[in-house]
């Protein structure tokens, strides 16, 4: 389901790029109608087919809130301008850090040890970013430092939503985690869309290209990988959720024409070597498993 989840995610920067193609609209606008169009979808979707699903307690609201605020909402824009100015390959490439940050935050939040297997691969990441970028001259295909600042805070955010989808999978059904997350990630945006002008009115292909962005990219990939999380780790979740940096490099090759130059391509395998990297599981733990 995972990997399933990522084939349609690979999507979302494909649709993100025609879509401004096609469209004078910022990337903190869009963020703000993705989110927006995606929460009125699925409120009306689940008002008529399932309203139970509406109620959440009160106590987990807070949660939710997070979750909409930091995994959606400013992910989403940092998202959009990482694409905008990066392309949807790279961006990619770069986004799958997220599940070494994650690593790093149990390390520092939940005091999780950091072991020198994790430390390899931290490094091996922070080398392929670097050759991404192309700060360092070799690579021929150079990309916009903020777009990589935007691209690597965005795949801290998107590994929160890992952390927090787990911590409320096991009560929720994830339709009813999505309604509220979106909906909550539309209120934080909402502020900031105030002062951007408005994206309308917009040419017809763009309409057709928005309406792929939320229903494949956004609701399929979303709802498939909440599911997900309530059969395994988030950790594992996140770590498996790099196969779609294939998937977009791909799909971004073929429809956009994006290419990554050999230090590039370089730097994305040493980054998913490192993700890899930390997923093994360790001796002690097979021993432990034999006993």
């Amino acid at each position: 389901m995972v990997v399933a989840a990522t084939v349609v995610w690979s999507t979302s920067g494909i649709f993100i790029s025609l879509v401004v193609q096609n469209w004078d609209i910022s990337a903190v606008s869009l963020a703000f109608w993705r989110d927006l169009s995606t929460f009125t979808a699925l409120l009306i979707g689940i008002a008529f087919v399932r309203p139970t699903l509406l109620r959440v307690k009160r106590k987990d609201l807070p949660w939710l809130m997070a979750m909409g605020a930091i995994s959606i909402g400013f992910f989403h824009v940092l998202w959009n301008t990482a694409v905008l100015l990066n392309g949807a390959s790279v961006s990619t490439v770069i986004q799958c850090n997220a599940p070494i940050f994650v690593t790093v935050m149990a390390w520092i939040i939940f005091k999780e040890p950091l072991t020198s297997r994790k430390i390899i691969a931290v490094a091996l990441s922070v080398i392929g970013t670097v050759l991404i970028s192309g700060v360092l001259g070799m690579s021929t295909i150079q990309v916009s430092s903020l777009g990589v600042v935007a691209a690597l805070t965005s795949a801290i955010f998107y590994g929160s939503f890992s952390l927090f989808g787990k911590k409320l999978t096991g009560d929720y059904n994830p339709w009813t985690i999505l309604l509220y997350i979106f909906g909550f990630a539309s209120l934080t945006l909402l502020p900031f869309q105030l002062f951007n002008p408005s994206p309308f009115p917009y040419q017809a292909p763009a309409l057709f290209y928005f309406v792929g962005l939320i229903l494949i990219a956004t609701i399929s990939g979303f709802a498939i990988y909440t599911t997900a999380l309530a059969h395994m780790q988030a950790s594992i979740a996140a770590i498996t959720a790099t196969s779609e940096v294939v998937f977009a490099a791909v799909l971004a090759y073929f429809i956009l024409g994006e290419r990554m130059d050999a230090w590039q391509i370089l730097g994305a395998v040493l980054i998913v070597s490192g993700v890899i990297l930390v997923s093994l599981p360790n001796g002690n733990s097979k021993r432990k498993d034999k006993k």
